[in-house]
Parts: structure tokens; C-alpha cells; sequence
């Protein structure tokens, strides 16, 4: 008696306009490679693509956010100066 597997992928159906489906079927022969393959790999190249868009723009956003250039390395420096600057606070003790 032959017991069935359970399937790993999800299946889905999608939908191409003619040509880009002619194009995709084409990609897929000369690369020898299935349908779901180059879907797949579609997927993985948008996905990388719309992640490198997202770290270009926190990268803008961050040295819009960081004007004069400060590195790491600034930072132990840039927290003296302003400790320096600030008054210290005195602890006010009761005698009870």
C-alpha cells in the first residue's frame, strides 16, 4: 500500500500576460530550468533588490541624521566633552 507524502512547497497559481509569459517560458529553456525554478529565482532576486533599497535609504536617512561625520570612534570622545560641559549634580545628604 503506497502512503503519500505531504508536498513541502506551497503550490500557486499566477497569472502572465502572453508575452511575459512567452519570455518566461523562453528564459526557462535556454536556462534549463523549470517554471518553478526560475519563479523561484525571480522571487529571490526581487526580494535581495527590494532589501538593498531599504538599506540605501536608512543609510540616507542616517547621514542626514549624522551631519558633521561622526564615527564609533568619536563617540568616547563626543561623551567626555559634553560631561565636561554639564554642571555636575551634588547629592544633598540628610543627616536624618
Amino acid at each position: 500500500m503506497a502512503t503519500a507524502t505531504a508536498r513541502k512547497s506551497k503550490v500557486y497559481t499566477i497569472s502572465l500576460p502572453p508575452e511575459l509569459a512567452q519570455k518566461a517560458e523562453a528564459l526557462a529553456k535556454r536556462d534549463s530550468r523549470t517554471m518553478s525554478e526560475l519563479f523561484r529565482e525571480a522571487f529571490r532576486a526581487y526580494s535581495a533588490q527590494q532589501a538593498r533599497t531599504t538599506l540605501d535609504e536608512l543609510g540616507e536617512y542616517a547621514s542626514g541624521r549624522n551631519p558633521r561625520g561622526y564615527t564609533e570612534t568619536d563617540v568616547p570622545r563626543l561623551i567626555k566633552e559634553v560631561r565636561a560641559e554639564k554642571p555636575r549634580r551634588r547629592t544633598v545628604r540628610s543627616n536624618g
